[in-house]
């Protein structure tokens, strides 16, 4: 056999210090072949670094007790396929950081979903999910997250961290240092990545917060968190469609969307300003019971809205963010079902500002997510809901 013509796949097996070496008779570039097991080889011990080239890949017919922090790293890759299960057993020190250049391919199935749960059903048990990519953000060139201290943000809106679908995230939003992980948290992700058919349910703070970058989500589900069902800061420009929020049973928690541009800065950029369409926000009528809340500065366009059982349907605030919205018709064909104030203007300095009556239109037969105040089609079985 001539020597530039060896006809091998390598798939290299790193198990502890011993290398094992397969080959089938195929001549192809083996650098992509390279499969490094790591961190994956103790389901019982789930935890440690996928490090740059490691490309680490779960067996879905175990179950991973995550005992710490899995940190994917730049340049390395956690595969995690349809019907994987990972129970995590070690409260705020038990979540998964992908760093910038790290990747992520969590891809359930309809039938069979990726499941990160807890050993035990009570909300903030676990750290949850957090993605740090190189999307820009406005609160500086780059940031630092709260959770891990990594870079995060930058100039590549196209960056890509990698795909969570059909995935279900349960019981996170552990507290550390006087703060709360979320469910989901995607720090400055670029809109390569995919995050579509994501479940959050029963999470302590948030179900999923997007803070700047470019991403697009697609049916989301965001259940009987604490906190806020789906929040955004920081300059996030990109799209959420077909969106089913819900508040806990017994009322507690707080809007179902809530939306800024920059916390020390309204008019800071790039600007927040999503397209969020196809959306269900169901509520009850304590605590703050605001359907929707934009304000310091945010911009988006809104549309096919349902909000029902909210004190407030829709909360506009600050100078910018109410001058955005007041007379342009941004917020098209909502039905708001048993909403004492359809939607309310504030100024920065907290006044009152008259509504025109072109700012937002109604639709009686609107369907949101899909099913009106029901259950979408789309989000049956897989996301625990039926």
């Amino acid at each position: 056999m001539k020597k530039n013509h060896l006809k091998l796949i390598i798939a290299a097996f790193i198990i502890g210090s011993s290398l094992i070496i397969h080959s089938c008779g195929k001549e192809e570039d083996i650098t992509s072949e390279i499969a490094v097991v790591g961190i994956a080889q103790d389901p019982n011990n789930f935890k440690g670094d996928v490090t740059s080239g490691q490309v680490v890949t779960l067996d879905p017919m175990k179950f991973y007790k995550l005992n710490g922090i899995v940190t994917v790293k730049n340049g390395g890759t956690l595969v995690i396929p349809a019907g994987t299960r990972i129970i995590a057993t070690a409260g705020a020190s038990s979540y998964v950081l992908v760093e910038q250049g790290g990747k992520i391919y969590a891809n359930g199935t309809a039938g069979s979903p990726v499941l990160f749960t807890s050993e035990t059903t009570v909300a903030g048990n676990w750290g949850g999910i957090v993605i740090c990519g190189k999307a820009p953000i406005n609160t500086g060139n780059t940031g630092s997250s709260e959770i891990g201290n990594l870079t995060y943000g930058g100039t590549e809106t196209t960056d890509n961290s990698g795909s969570l679908n059909y995935v279900r995230i349960e019981y996170a939003g552990a507290e550390f240092a006087g703060k709360r992980f979320n469910g989901l948290s995607l720090f400055g992700i670029g809109n390569e990545t995919r995050v579509e058919s994501v479940a959050l349910l029963n999470n302590a703070d948030d179900g999923i917060e997007i803070y700047g970058g470019t991403v697009n989500v697609l049916n989301i589900v965001s259940i009987g968190n604490t906190n806020h069902a789906f929040s955004y800061k920081d300059g996030w420009i990109g799209t959420a469609t077909n969106i089913y929020t819900k508040r806990k049973a017994d009322g507690t928690g707080n809007t179902g969307i809530t939306g800024i541009n920059n916390a020390g800065n309204d008019n800071a950029s790039p600007r927040s300003n999503p397209t969020i369409k196809n959306v269900t926000f169901i509520g009850g009528t304590s605590g703050e019971s605001n359907g929707i809340k934009l304000k310091q500065g945010t911009f988006a366009t809104l549309d096919n809205i349902v909000v029902s059982d909210w004190s407030t349907g829709i909360n506009i605030e600050s100078d910018s963010t109410v001058a955005r919205f007041n007379g342009k018709k941004r917020i098209t064909n909502v039905l708001f079902k048993n909403t004492t104030t359809e939607v309310s203007l504030k100024s920065s300095a907290g006044a009152t500002v008259p509504i025109v009556d072109t700012t937002y239109t109604k639709k009686p037969d609107a369907t949101g997510a899909g099913n009106g105040i029901l259950t979408p089609a789309w989000a049956v079985g897989w996301s625990g809901l039926q």
